[in-house]
């Protein structure tokens, strides 16, 4: 009897406690990289300032404000002289050296302490550079890591250069300090999620790998987002806050203890009694007893892999550059890695900017996180009914075409109220985050296990770099209000039209070896997931007419 990865995982339990230890401990790292991600937005927050003059030192926020307002930069400039009333005022050809600040919700950001305002700005904005620097950099080497030491020792490794860079910014006094810090903690802004991601995904059913995944993960980034925000106003310093985001990535390397390394992954190693010994663990977690024939009908499976020649010559290698020489697969990465690029781009876009919404950005903060629990419930009910690649195809062309229209209206309304803005906003991101998390799970379904880390890490590199160019984009509405809305829809129409290209991976079994990925879909045409849906959904009807037709 063929005992192949699915059916030994089956024996020894796909959904069961280990998989739900698993969940559990996918959603703290979910947790802990939603505040590691935000954290340098939440310290960079620039509350309402005014150039310091001594006689404002009584006056009231309103009354400062009413006095700065007949100026063109009320932020940055220098009164030399004020009235009585503040009716008149006098400024300055000097420039600011000190500011008073109203600070939202009390909380003292790193920009207020260290007067990086006005002129000196610039400065957090170079450390969040770097921090993007340093994501790229460990995105691709924590991804080769992953495929050539294990998951889980790539994934504590990250985790500890994000506690380093964290600890470290909490002493920064100047650029060169904060970013150094920013870009040592960068390292694992990407790489410490989608690691353990591939963990979880390699070892549980594929049922709870659609459903599971995607609530823990939207639920958990969720919660840490909105603690992030609030831990901020509940501390007040931001350098304290930095201490609290700073020692949760340290626990992840209890993770060792607790998490078996991938199986999978171990068999495409040709470690097969490695294989063997993780499984025997997972199911004794299980409670579930497999049979030493069994285990042995598994290494014979595998051993029966190896010596096919063809797969031998291909699975021997397994490294990322010899996936290039597979004609079908080669393509398959390409279009995974412009899906991926492409996505993460118009995310980016969309949904990072929290200041300038009219409200207070923590409150934006709250908003934004609350709509990633119900598209991470709407992404995993779509994927169940009428799976993976009709998800991301029909949420790709439902959000450009909201993006385009939200583009074009703006565009006419010259002056929109803050809750049109807001709403807006909200949609928006509800829509990306079902268009993102549907690209991360059938690009990793599509990818062989043997390089599936290098090459997420890859599309992870692709899709930061790019993300340089969002501000850009952005700055084009300073010429046409809809044309970064326009270029989104665009965006998402192309990456559409690529997910076409792709086949369907929804109760398949996904590839392992270089040449199981060479095959996958092969003989699959382009709209061929439309009639499986059709055929499924005629054999569901059959069936149910069936059970009434059937005496009782």
């Amino acid at each position: 009897m063929k005992m192949d990865f699915e059916k030994i995982l089956g024996k020894c339990g796909d959904c069961h406690r280990y998989q739900f230890m698993l969940m559990a401990l996918y959603g703290f790292l979910m947790f802990v990289v939603s505040r590691h991600y935000f954290a340098q937005s939440v310290i960079s927050f620039v509350p309402v300032h005014w150039c310091y003059h001594p006689a404002l030192e009584h006056r009231s926020f309103e009354d400062i404000a009413r006095i700065y307002s007949q100026f063109a930069s009320p932020s940055c400039t220098r009164l030399a002289s004020i009235d009585a009333d503040g009716g008149n005022a006098t400024a300055s050809s000097e420039p600011c050296v000190r500011w008073i600040y109203n600070y939202d919700y009390g909380f003292r950001s790193m920009n207020a302490e260290l007067n990086w305002v006005c002129d000196s700005a610039y400065k957090a904005r170079v450390g969040q550079s770097l921090f993007f620097v340093g994501s790229m950099c460990g995105t691709l080497v924590f991804g080769l890591l992953g495929d050539s030491i294990g998951r889980i020792k790539a994934m504590i490794l990250a985790n500890l250069c994000g506690f380093v860079g964290d600890s470290a910014t909490i002493f920064a006094q100047s650029l060169v300090t904060f970013s150094v810090s920013r870009l040592v903690s960068g390292l694992a802004a990407e790489a410490n999620s989608y690691l353990m991601y591939i963990l979880a995904l390699e070892y549980v059913s594929p049922a709870l790998r659609n459903t599971g995944l995607n609530i823990i993960m939207s639920a958990c980034y969720c919660l840490g987002m909105i603690s992030a925000s609030w831990q901020a106003v509940w501390v007040g310093e931001w350098r304290v806050f930095m201490a609290w985001s700073a020692l949760p990535p340290l626990l992840v390397t209890l993770f060792y203890f607790l998490v078996q390394e991938s199986a999978q992954w171990l068999v495409t190693r040709h470690d097969i009694d490695g294989a063997v010994l993780r499984l025997k663990r997972v199911a004794n977690f299980n409670r579930r007893e497999v049979s030493e024939e069994d285990f042995e009908q598994f290494r014979i499976h595998c051993k029966g892999q190896e010596s096919a020649s063809s797969c031998h010559s291909m699975q021997k290698q397994s490294k990322l550059m010899d996936a290039l020489k597979t004609p079908r697969l080669r393509n398959r990465m390409i279009h995974v890695l412009v899906v991926f690029t492409i996505i993460t781009l118009c995310y980016n876009t969309m949904s990072r900017n929290v200041e300038g919404q009219g409200i207070s950005p923590f409150i934006m903060f709250t908003l934004f996180a609350l709509t990633l629990p119900p598209s991470g419930l709407f992404q995993a009910q779509a994927q169940r009914s009428v799976g993976r690649k009709f998800t991301a195809v029909s949420s790709m062309v439902a959000t450009g075409l909201m993006a385009a229209v939200c583009g074009i209206l703006l565009s006419f309304w010259q002056q929109p109220s803050t809750p049109v803005l807001v709403t807006l906003a909200l949609i928006s991101r509800f829509g990306i985050s079902v268009c993102t998390g549907a690209t991360m799970q059938i690009s990793a379904e599509l990818v062989p296990t043997c390089v599936r880390s290098g090459i997420l890490a890859v599309a992870h590199v692709a899709g930061a770099a790019f993300s340089f160019v969002s501000p850009f984009i952005l700055h084009l509405d300073t010429y046409f209000r809809a044309a970064s809305s326009i270029i989104i829809c665009l965006l998402l129409f192309v990456s559409a039209w690529i997910c076409l290209l792709v086949p369907e991976t929804r109760n398949k079994k996904l590839p392992m070896s270089l040449a199981e990925g060479e095959q996958f879909g092969r003989g699959e045409r382009m709209f061929d997931f439309l009639r499986r849906q059709q055929r499924e959904a005629d054999d569901d009807l059959s069936v149910e007419k069936n059970e009434k037709l059937m005496p009782e």
